[in-house]
């Protein structure tokens, strides 16, 4: 398999809200990192933390506007489409897949205004505005 077909195989089973498919796509050893936040390692802490985003989650469509393989990393811009506790949202983001050779995501960044989404998604600012 692929870097891009890995990718896609992931993207799918977002859109199919398949969890246990989305966390067995990670490597043992992966890393996920929302850059605004500290990164999560291994897959059972990546696990906790999916099912932990995704409770309340209704519907959610990863919307891809590109995808391509740069020195070995797989670039997407998309945008994340969901609707959670009876809030709409849809968050622009860029994701930054690394894939071993065994077709597992090794190390996911993500970029996106963390600010829009907690608005979105009805939840206070991470930070005060004085």
């Amino acid at each position: 398999m692929n870097e891009l077909d890995a990718a896609r195989e992931m993207i799918d089973a977002w859109n199919r809200m398949d969890w246990d498919r989305v966390v067995a796509l990670f490597a043992e050893d992966a890393v996920l990192h929302s850059v605004m936040q500290d990164p999560i390692a291994g897959r059972g802490a990546i696990e906790a933390r999916i099912r932990a985003l995704t409770a309340g989650l209704e519907r959610i469509e990863l919307r891809v506007k590109a995808m391509g393989v740069i020195d070995g990393r797989v670039f997407i811009e998309r945008v994340d489409d969901f609707d959670v506790n009876g809030h709409h949202v849809e968050l622009p983001v860029v994701g930054i897949l690394r894939i071993g050779p065994d077709g597992l995501v090794t190390e996911w960044l993500e970029y996106y205004d963390r600010a829009s989404m907690m608005r979105g998604m009805g939840l206070p600012a991470d930070f005060s505005h004085s």
